[in-house]
């Protein structure tokens, strides 16, 4: 059973709490603050429950060297604007680097622990690191969802140490809610997936079509599908290593009686460059022309099949919708999902992306922060990080 921290006991207690902050940064400067805030609600509640929280994460691909490239100190500044106290940084997350962080009297409150991944036991799971940042607190408690599909030190290794260990609030909403896909509550289910590549999607297409009642499929992954429909797709993305499973999945779907449908008109251009592109009659692109988005069609045939839906995933942007000419159907399918009674799953960096430049965000049900975890977890995966929380007492 994947307990709450609520359900935790932790006044008075020193709290472990491993957060994803791996937030995308320029020039030291963080650019986009959305796993932050998402973790805020976890932090405040241990704080208010008179905790004191080592906050620890990893940032980027170090190589287990400290690299000040890879500072938590953007974050550590980040927690203090948000919490509106100091947030001390200590310089390390192991060892007696620490102690005097722990010491300092600011840090009755909140310590933010430096990058993870400046040790190489972190992605190693190596046992005596686990051990190590186990030492630290009495409680273990995940709120790093997006790192759930690692078994690394903190996000596995540890958490046989404690006997008391939870979920994050946000950790248990990711879970929920994709479980709400997965395991269909509420009926009919609708998956809208996008991106590039039919490689990346095959295990949640496999995993998906015996659990939805319907899939809609665009960006540049449908042109696999389509040519595997015999239909002409021009110069669009195709991965001809993958019409065979493409064809497969689309039988699979027939099989199960799963409406699997894919664009009826296209916005093509001979190259992303162009500013003016045309859009084409029917299902097939024009020889020497890419389709970069899908068509006015598409567009009105998903927003009206999405109307009915009790629960909708969406994962993968439906066209290169960085580019204004080209993100007019992501951003249709955007406001018809934001518009529908459903609940509203947006899984995938891209798509949190696309319904923010689309304003429909607050809209949505959930925005997952989830990446490649929540794309496992669709896949019908178990991942390391929830077994390690499910695991009996230890310790």
């Amino acid at each position: 059973m994947l307990r709450s921290v609520s359900q935790l006991e932790v006044a008075g207690k020193t709290v472990f709490l491993r957060a994803d902050f791996n937030v995308p940064l320029s020039r030291g400067t963080i650019t986009e603050t959305h796993r932050i805030d998402s973790t805020l609600p976890t932090i405040e509640f241990l704080m208010e429950r008179g905790a004191r929280v080592l906050v620890a994460s990893h940032l980027g691909r170090p190589g287990g060297t400290a690299d000040p490239r890879w500072s938590l100190a953007p974050v550590a500044r980040c927690l203090e604007d948000r919490l509106g106290r100091p947030v001390p940084l200590a310089p390390d997350c192991v060892g007696p680097a620490v102690a005097p962080s722990l010491a300092d009297p600011r840090a009755a409150g909140v310590v933010l622990l430096e990058n993870l991944r400046f040790h190489a036991g972190e992605e190693a799971n190596d046992p005596a690191f686990a051990a190590a940042l186990a030492g630290l607190a009495d409680v273990y408690v995940n709120d790093a969802f997006g790192a759930a599909h690692r078994a690394h030190a903190s996000t596995a290794g540890m958490a046989a140490h404690f006997r008391e260990k939870g979920a994050g609030f946000l950790f248990r909403r990711e879970v929920d809610y994709l479980s709400r896909v997965i395991e269909a509550p509420e009926r009919p289910v609708a998956a809208v997936l996008g991106g590039a590549k039919v490689s990346d999607k095959i295990g949640i297409l496999k995993n998906l079509i015996p659990r939805v009642d319907l899939i809609l499929v665009g960006g540049a992954m449908a042109y696999t599908f389509l040519a595997a429909r015999s239909v002409a797709v021009g110069r669009s993305l195709l991965e001809e290593d993958f019409l065979d499973v493409a064809r497969e999945i689309l039988d699979a779907a027939a099989a199960a009686g799963v409406p699997f449908l894919l664009p009826i008109d296209h916005v093509v251009a001979e190259d992303t460059a162009v500013e003016e592109p045309a859009v084409t009659g029917d299902e097939s692109v024009p020889e020497g022309r890419m389709a970069l988005d899908i068509g006015p069609r598409t567009a009105a045939l998903f927003a009206e099949r999405l109307k009915d839906a009790a629960v909708t995933l969406w994962n993968g942007p439906l066209g290169l919708f960085e580019r204004e000419p080209y993100r007019h159907g992501t951003v249709a399918v955007a406001k018809a999902l934001a518009a529908s009674a459903a609940t509203t799953v947006i899984a995938g960096g891209d798509t949190v992306a696309a319904v923010g430049l689309a304003e429909t965000a607050g809209a949505m049900t959930h925005l997952s922060t989830g990446g490649g975890a929540a794309l496992e977890f669709l896949e019908g995966k178990t991942l390391p990080g929830v077994r390690a929380l499910e695991a009996g007492d230890s310790a």
